[in-house]
């Protein structure tokens, strides 16, 4: 059997050794150095180079969203995987806080007596928030269509989407209307995504902030 040799890396330096290694796989493709961290990011967390290319960012979305985290945003995230991920002591430095509200009685009871999803009464319970919201939507696309009739009623404006729910059923429809909004936004084009990859985004973006 020929054998396995393994890297000797210790254990505070292999977050920093991946990301030698995703630079170097990158080779000489040039990604804007501003969206390079969140890109890079999210191959960390998921070893698939195509978000190199799916990643779809808004004019000045990383600013932007930046902007809102340092002036108190909050986040909402549609799953308790990915409030779970963000990491919410750096975001509280700012003022800000993360919340999913899936879980919650209300909307549970609410979204069976419309007949609709816990994710599109979650994205209205969070429209009561009185802060700058950042969206961060990894598994439902209901809750960017949602956003999308919201925002084209006017009935919010959100600081940041980040979209990047994953699978097979409206995911990418959901994805394209919600890029027709002028929100600043990173969105995961195509099937691919996950509430970790929603995280891995909001992680990114509270890292680079100076």
């Amino acid at each position: 059997m020929e054998s396995i040799h393994l890297q000797e890396v210790l254990p505070g330096d292999i977050e920093k050794r991946s990301f030698e290694i995703i630079t170097k796989e990158l080779g000489e493709r040039e990604l804007d150095p501003i969206q390079a961290p969140v890109i890079k990011r999210v191959i960390h967390t998921t070893a698939d180079f195509e978000y190199a290319d799916s990643l779809w960012f808004s004019e000045y979305a990383v600013e932007n969203i930046q902007a809102a985290i340092k002036e108190g945003a909050c986040i909402v995230t549609d799953t308790q995987m990915a409030r779970s991920g963000i990491n919410k002591k750096r975001l509280a430095e700012y003022g800000g806080e993360v919340y999913c509200f899936m879980s919650d009685e209300d909307v549970a009871k609410e979204a069976k007596e419309r007949g609709c999803t816990r994710a599109m009464v979650s994205m209205e319970k969070a429209a009561n928030i009185n802060k700058k919201i950042i969206f961060a939507v990894g598994n439902a696309p209901t809750a960017l269509v949602r956003l999308y009739e919201m925002m084209t009623a006017g009935e919010i404006s959100p600081a940041g989407i980040i979209g990047v729910p994953v699978g097979f059923v409206n995911v990418v429809e959901a994805k394209e209307l919600i890029m027709k909004t002028d929100i600043p936004m990173i969105v995961a084009r195509g099937r691919k995504g996950g509430s970790n990859v929603a995280a891995a985004i909001c992680n990114a973006l509270l890292y680079q902030i100076n």
